[in-house]
């Protein structure tokens, strides 16, 4: 659906529809909150119309960053941050090697890069961590997933200022907190006495950036367990807070660096293990108080209860919910990547991660729940609920994700 389909004198329904394509900059899903969002809204002005403060609040918290919303976003300004480069900035990309490589354009830079697209290679999924010995009520093993966030990470910074931020318009799942790009902006502008744009290709962010600590797990009836993860910052904390009955066994795996910034990383894993222990339908209480439930109809579609706090503006709240959605199905049922024996990784294009198609999408409704307590983050809750459903609908296999497990 195009925005210039609209009619321009529905000022309402094209605000509906800005807010939700800004929740969707970030794996989108397809257009259903899009096409919600006009027909809420129809023809005729409504007595009280959403309040933008409220939708950029709303973003914010389910994006961990701030974010644009607004006109200027369906146009194709949505604020990221290689888009607010100056024109005349020379560009720096990142060689095989590890070098930087200035260039007029990035064109150029690339080129004097030897820069070699990424491809996508034909190696199977490894589960690096095994389960602990024990008599399980379940066992579950995860595999390296990439974060798939829209923009690689970019940033710009003019001599003696301070750069952009690779965060810019959305918090990339995590992806980003501690990215490197706007320090070598920083130094690369210093050194050439001009602005520099400083551009990941999609293999680095591949290659260099942060993916969630895979597990393996085994808890038994009572909720109590052991979880083995992969050697990870805070990582034995996260669990704590979340599953106090899960004994943590750290280990030290070849794999790409680990974070628990990534959205939900452990916590999740842990509270669908939980779920997974009662009849259902799954409920996941995430860290900050957020409640989701997710549950699959006889038509294989989702439908997804959260309360959050005050919804602040619901159209963007169930955008960010319906996107979370896909991930936690993907994470279950697609998403993988592949790396070899040094835990290099090898697939490097984003049609390689496994990531559901919206065509694979099953329709996904969201209900928010009405509450006027302080406003938390919701998706967050609503992936590992939707990815405890998935798991639950599969029959619990021991290893994620279900359609690529031996």
């Amino acid at each position: 659906m195009r925005l210039a389909a609209l009619d321009p004198a529905a000022r309402h329904s094209r605000a509906a529809v800005d807010r939700a394509l800004a929740a969707h900059l970030c794996r989108c899903t397809g257009w259903n909150t899009i096409v919600e969002a006009v027909l809420s809204y129809g023809n005729s002005r409504p007595a009280a119309m959403p309040d933008d403060k409220m939708a950029v609040r709303r973003a914010t918290l389910e994006g961990r960053a701030a974010q644009v919303v607004g006109p200027a976003v369906s146009l194709g300004r949505g604020g990221f941050a290689d888009d607010t480069a100056p024109t005349d900035a020379l560009v720096a990309v990142r060689s095989d090697a590890g070098d930087w490589v200035v260039g007029e354009t990035l064109a150029e830079a690339r080129r004097r890069a030897g820069k070699v697209p990424g491809r996508r290679s034909t190696a199977p999924l490894t589960w690096p961590v095994t389960v602990p010995d024990g008599a399980w009520a379940r066992t579950l093993q995860t595999t390296w997933v990439e974060p798939a966030y829209l923009e690689p990470d970019a940033s710009w910074c003019a001599p003696g200022g301070e750069p952009v931020t690779a965060l810019a318009n959305g918090g990339a799942f995590g992806g980003k907190v501690d990215s490197e790009v706007g320090e070598v902006a920083r130094r690369l502008a210093a050194n050439h006495r001009r602005a520099v744009r400083v551009v990941y290709a999609r293999e680095d962010v591949v290659r260099l950036g942060p993916k969630r600590p895979p597990l393996a797990a085994g808890v038994r009836a009572d909720g109590t367990g052991v979880v083995r993860v992969v050697r990870t910052p805070e990582v034995a904390e996260r669990l704590a807070a979340i599953a106090p009955g899960l004994r943590v066994e750290e280990v030290d795996v070849a794999g790409p660096r680990t974070s628990v910034a990534l959205r939900g990383a452990v916590w999740a894993e842990a509270a669908v293990l939980l779920s997974s222990l009662g009849a259902g339908p799954d409920t996941v209480v995430a860290p900050n108080g957020a409640t989701a439930t997710a549950s699959i109809d006889a038509d294989g579609g989702f439908h997804v209860r959260v309360r959050c706090g005050e919804p602040l503006d619901e159209v963007v709240l169930r955008s960010y919910c319906t996107g979370a959605a896909h991930m936690g199905l993907g994470w279950v049922r697609s998403e993988g990547l592949a790396v070899d024996a040094a835990g290099v990784p090898v697939d490097l294009t984003i049609r390689s991660f496994g990531i559901l198609r919206s065509s694979e999408t099953p329709p996904v409704t969201v209900e928010v729940v009405p509450d006027d307590g302080e406003p938390v983050n919701g998706s967050d809750a609503v992936m590992a609920a939707v990815a405890a459903a998935a798991w639950r609908h599969a029959g619990f296999p021991s290893r994620w994700p279900v359609g690529c497990a031996p």
